[in-house]
């Protein structure tokens, strides 16, 4: 018997029920071509159109009676889809309960035609060469940390607590930590991939990398570039040659070859957690290409999650202190006797500003932009709502018309629900209000608004008010020369279960922007987290409450899992669950409690478990998906009137919080 070629193929198909591999004959035609990690086109019966795929695997089969449909084409020669690609998505993909093609979508870009050609002309084989010079300078970087070289080298887990301090007039020392541990690793003939929150974190690096990594040697990769632009920098990491990947979330799964290092810049950010299924974080993801690639993995910030301090804690992740300990001079701001409570800047932090402006810029962190972010009814404190849409609404300057949050609508005439009065009253200041206010405080001081709608990278050095939102601070050269953090106390009210730890980094990172010696006044907070800003303890904070939270039984002590969508496939999935999972504990279950659309339940689980739930749990999500496409086949719809979708069963593992 003739035994035939055969392609084993993963389907881009957002259907659950496809997420596995099939097999289609090779045509005689397109033996030449179809190689694994290739786009094709094939049909889907089920369906009765062609879908796009990937080729995962080629081989014979010698059951040639086996009826198979055939690939349709090959849309493209080249191998995308790498085995360590391959292997990264299904094993996140399944540890997330999630599709693997969902997983590829984020990794890899959209085909771009004309970017794919330039790099077949001309692709690149040639080892960048690292300059002697720039390897010494770089082991003397990572020198600050004893071990952290040789543990880079020999594919360690460390977790380090970046210098809060700038390497240079307008780059911070963690930049140049993370770039040191990049150049090192491409110098002894390996990859690296650094992994940022944000586009201004990307350019700290890449302004660190610029100094000591080879031309070429670096690929840039986020959401903001083109679509030729990012398909070429991917099309780069698919050569041999060694290189350094800089980028987002998606960057920790770039294809390089033979990877070194993965390095996560602030894994708190909420920046670095995927909002689309199966919602991986980084974080999760980079252990999991650790444990596949056996490459160094870097964790490095200015304060510790509660998710890293528990790998450090179990053994996982090592802990590596600095040589030198160094720390902003940081000073627990309250109102003095005399002063107003409600004061918002207390004598001492003013004071502190006035000294400062004298020699430089001084940084005022805000907890919200815009002018007045909140209103209420000035007679009965009612919050003010839209008439239209019932958002919230806020004023964009002194006296102008109050504009729903929301929808945009001005809402001019309002008049409250409960009272009837037609008075708003200010009972929260953004970055706008707060610069007019210090404006006033500061006649003649120039005053700089940093926020979403105001972006600034950097400020010079000379004296200015900067009012910046959390997380948009900008650069100043040579560092501020005092900051003052307001709004602590509003910070610490959301509700939220990881607040302490945001507000924390927030504030860390705002104090790391200070020049040495330069005051950081945090205003109006007491209690564990001020206690931590101010003994730069991070890490210890992180593990406290780590500490409250196992006998709690919340996360990350332990992992979560949501379930939503109707009543009946939420409670078919508990069942489920709890017959196939023994391990899970009822109690441990949360829900289901009634949602807009439908139920919606949580599940706690230990690691160990962790498996066996996500495997259960995806196949109650396929069964759900089978059920719905049954129940919806054949199914004639109302003229006029279509007929509303039934709600599938959605999972989401490793929620941040219990949310019900």
């Amino acid at each position: 018997m003739t035994a035939r070629r055969v392609a084993r193929v993963l389907l881009d198909s957002p259907l659950p029920q496809l997420d596995r591999l099939f097999d289609y004959a090779i045509p005689a035609s397109l033996v030449s071509e179809v190689a694994p990690g290739v786009r094709v086109k094939v049909p889907l019966r089920s369906a009765g159109r062609m879908v796009d795929a990937f080729v995962v695997e080629v081989g014979e089969q010698d059951d040639a009676d086996r009826p198979l449909s055939e690939l349709d084409t090959v849309i493209s020669t080249v191998p995308v889809l790498t085995p360590g690609l391959y292997a990264l998505a299904r094993r996140a993909a399944d540890r997330a309960a999630g599709s693997a093609s969902d997983i590829l979508r984020l990794a890899i870009p959209k085909r771009m035609v004309r970017a794919e050609k330039a790099w077949l002309a001309n692709p690149l084989t040639a080892a960048p060469v690292v300059d002697e010079d720039a390897a010494t300078r770089a082991s003397l970087v990572l020198a600050d940390f004893p071990g952290l070289e040789d543990a880079i080298l020999d594919a360690g887990r460390v977790a380090l607590d970046a210098p809060p301090r700038l390497a240079q007039p307008s780059l911070g020392a963690w930049a140049e930590l993370l770039a040191a541990a990049a150049v090192r690793t491409l110098a002894a003939g390996r990859s690296a991939v650094i992994v940022v929150p944000d586009h201004r974190d990307q350019a700290q690096v890449a302004s660190a990398l610029a100094a000591w990594a080879p031309d070429g040697s670096v690929v840039e990769t986020d959401a903001r570039q083109s679509s030729p632009a990012r398909y070429a920098a991917f099309l780069r990491t698919l050569s041999d040659a060694p290189c350094i990947v800089l980028g987002n979330r998606s960057a920790v799964y770039a294809p390089v070859h033979d990877i070194g290092l993965v390095a996560l810049w602030d894994d708190g950010d909420p920046l670095l957690s995927e909002p689309l299924s199966p919602g991986v974080h980084a974080r999760d993801a980079a252990l999991v290409r650790q444990e596949l690639d056996g490459c160094a993995l870097l964790f490095a910030g200015h304060t510790r999650t509660s998710d890293v301090e528990r790998l450090v804690g179990v053994g996982w992740v090592r802990e590596l202190p600095a040589q030198r300990r160094t720390s902003p001079r940081v000073v627990l701001s309250a109102t003095r006797e005399g002063e107003s409570r409600g004061a918002r800047v207390p004598s001492s932090a003013f004071a502190a500003a006035r000294g400062a402006l004298e020699s430089g810029p001084v940084l005022v962190q805000v907890a919200r932009p815009g002018y007045a972010p909140v209103l209420v009814c000035a007679e009965c404190r009612h919050p003010a709502r839209c008439r239209h849409c019932g958002g919230p609404l806020h004023a964009r300057a002194a006296g102008a018309v109050p504009v729903c949050t929301w929808c945009g609508r001005s809402a001019s005439g309002w008049t409250c629900a409960d009272c009837g009065s037609d008075k708003v009253r200010m009972v929260s200041s953004g970055s706008e209000r707060t610069a007019d206010e210090l404006g006033r405080a500061f006649p003649g001081t120039r005053i700089i608004v940093a926020d979403g709608e105001h972006p600034v990278l950097h400020v010079d050095a000379k004296p200015a008010l900067v009012i910046a939102t959390r997380g948009a601070e900008p650069i100043a050269e040579g560092g501020y020369r005092a900051v003052i953090l307001l709004d602590g106390d509003r910070m610490l009210q959301a509700d939220d279960l990881r607040i302490g730890e945001s507000c924390l980094r927030w504030w860390s990172n705002a104090a790391a922007l200070a020049a040495p010696r330069a005051p950081v006044h945090l205003v109006g907070v007491a209690g564990p987290v001020a206690r931590a800003l101010a003994t730069w303890t991070q890490p210890a904070y992180a593990r406290a409450e780590l500490e409250d939270r196992i006998p709690l039984r919340m996360p990350p002590a332990v992992r979560v899992a949501s379930i939503d969508g109707d009543r009946v496939a939420v409670d078919t999935a508990l069942t489920a669950l709890r017959e196939g999972v023994p391990e899970v504990d009822p109690t441990w279950v949360l829900g289901p409690v009634p949602t807009e659309n439908g139920a919606r339940a949580l599940v706690r689980f230990d690691y160990s478990a962790g498996s066996k739930v996500t495997d259960a749990l995806r196949a109650s999500v396929i069964a759900d998906a089978l059920a719905a496409r049954r129940a919806n086949k054949g199914r004639r719809q109302p003229q006029g009137r279509p007929q509303a979708p039934r709600n599938t069963l959605r999972v989401r593992v490793d929620v941040p919080d219990l949310d019900l």
